[in-house]
Order: C-alpha cells, then sequence, then structure tokens
C-alpha cells in the first residue's frame, strides 16, 4: 500500500464535508443575512428580529466555516475531470444542473425569482471545467489552455458567477498543479484570499484535501446535483413562510 492509499479520506468523505459546510454556509446567507439581518432590504422579517448583533456574528462563524466547501469542489472536480469516461458527459450535467439551480440560487440568495447580478457556482465549475478539457485536448499546445483560462476566467467575471475569475484560476491551478499539492494548495489559497481575506478560513479544506487516499468511495452519484438546488429552495421556504411563523418574529 503506497502512503497516499493509507490516507484516511476517499472522494465521498470529501464530498460529505463540502456538502455539510456548504449547507452551514446556505444558512447563513439565506435564512440569516436574507431575512434575519435584512441586508437587501425585501424581507418580510424587516425590523421584527431583535438582538442582531447576535445574529450577525453567528452568521460570521457559519459564513467562515463554509469558506471550506469550494476549494474542497473544485478539488473533486479536477479529479472527476482526470478519471471520468465521458468528459461530455461530465460537461452536460454541469450545464444542465447550472441551469436549473439558477432560480433557487436567486430566491435564497437575493430572494428574487430572478437576479441577474450573480450566478450559482455550477457556472464556475462548468467554466473550469471548460479550461480542463482544453488543456486535455491539446496537451503540446499549452497556449491553447491558457487562452481558455482567459476567456473562461473573464466570462465568470463579466457573468457574476460564484467566486468569478479567483474561481476559475483556482481550478486551473488544481488542475495544472495535481502533481505538486503543496503548490496547488499554497497558491489556490492565495488566490482565494486576494478574493476576500476571510477565504483564509478555507485553510482546513486543504489540509482534509491532503488527507485524500485517491480513491472514490461510495457515494450515491447525483446527489450533490439534486441537493444544491433542493436545499437552496428549502432554505428559501424556510425563510419566507416559517420564519415570520416563528415564536418572538
Amino acid at each position: 500500500m503506497s502512503e497516499r492509499e493509507a490516507m484516511p479520506f476517499s472522494g465521498s468523505v470529501l464530498k460529505w464535508i463540502a456538502i455539510a459546510v456548504m449547507f452551514l454556509d446556505h444558512i447563513g446567507a439565506c435564512l440569516l443575512e436574507v431575512f434575519v439581518l435584512n441586508v437587501h432590504g425585501n424581507s418580510p422579517l424587516a425590523g421584527q428580529i431583535g438582538n442582531l448583533y447576535f445574529w450577525y456574528d453567528f452568521d460570521q462563524i457559519l459564513r467562515s466555516a463554509g469558506r471550506m466547501a469550494f476549494p474542497i469542489f473544485c478539488f473533486l472536480l479536477v479529479e472527476g475531470a482526470v478519471h471520468t469516461r465521458s468528459p461530455k458527459r461530465y460537461l452536460l450535467r454541469l450545464a444542465l444542473f447550472a441551469v436549473l439551480s439558477e432560480i433557487p440560487f436567486d430566491l435564497a440568495l437575493h430572494n428574487q425569482t430572478f437576479y441577474w447580478g450573480a450566478q450559482n457556482v455550477f457556472f464556475t465549475l462548468l467554466l473550469g471545467l471548460l479550461v480542463i478539457l482544453v488543456f486535455q485536448r491539446y496537451p503540446a499546445e499549452g497556449w491553447k489552455g491558457m487562452l481558455a483560462l482567459a476567456v473562461s476566467a473573464a466570462a465568470a467575471e463579466l457573468g457574476g458567477t460564484d467566486y468569478g475569475v479567483v474561481g476559475v484560476a483556482v481550478i486551473a491551478a488544481m488542475y495544472l498543479l495535481r502533481e505538486r499539492p503543496l503548490a496547488a494548495s499554497l497558491i489556490s489559497l492565495a488566490l482565494l484570499a486576494l478574493l476576500n481575506r476571510q477565504e483564509l478560513y478555507s485553510a482546513p479544506a486543504f489540509l482534509a484535501m491532503a488527507l485524500y487516499n485517491g480513491r472514490r468511495g461510495r457515494q450515491p452519484k447525483y446527489f450533490f446535483y439534486v441537493f444544491y438546488p433542493v436545499h437552496l429552495l428549502l432554505l428559501w421556504a424556510a425563510g419566507n413562510f416559517v420564519l415570520p411563523a416563528w415564536p418572538g418574529s
């Protein structure tokens, strides 16, 4: 057994960690920021919740924990791109759920059916995967991969996808430096910190990745794809219909 194979975390374990912290992050971003703290000014609970300082601090804890999710999903995307038997199906699956998740994302994060200023993370992952596929298709012509990276990063930033240009750059760094995991982690963490200092709380994610054993592990194939839009819809529904009826609200 190699040193890597002796590590405790399969891809399945990493995915469950990412899903768990993402859910915590979205409790903060949706239930607390949109409905309790009312950051967008369109909450049915506006002015009805007391002790906002407590909820603000609680939100910061949840959002900080949630910083771990994105780099893990980027790492798993790279692993999936390297090992998939059908890159085209992988690409189409991401595109499909990017579209299906957009209204739930807009409802949960902005309490609007259509919000054109921000797009969900599936679009970022989709653009990152496109970059990887170009590098794979033209391994001897690195300039084509770099051109794809520039175009995809610009599209992410102009389209307002989650994590924008930095998100696509992190995916590219993890792919190009996949044989040098320490360098990949340090560069990815530095890129994320450039986006927001709070992203430094993603550091434990890179420690978890270092414990990856290279095995996929047992996991329901489409669970994450379905979980993403469904949990956003549930959080939005809770904010609109459950919290207003909560005692003391």
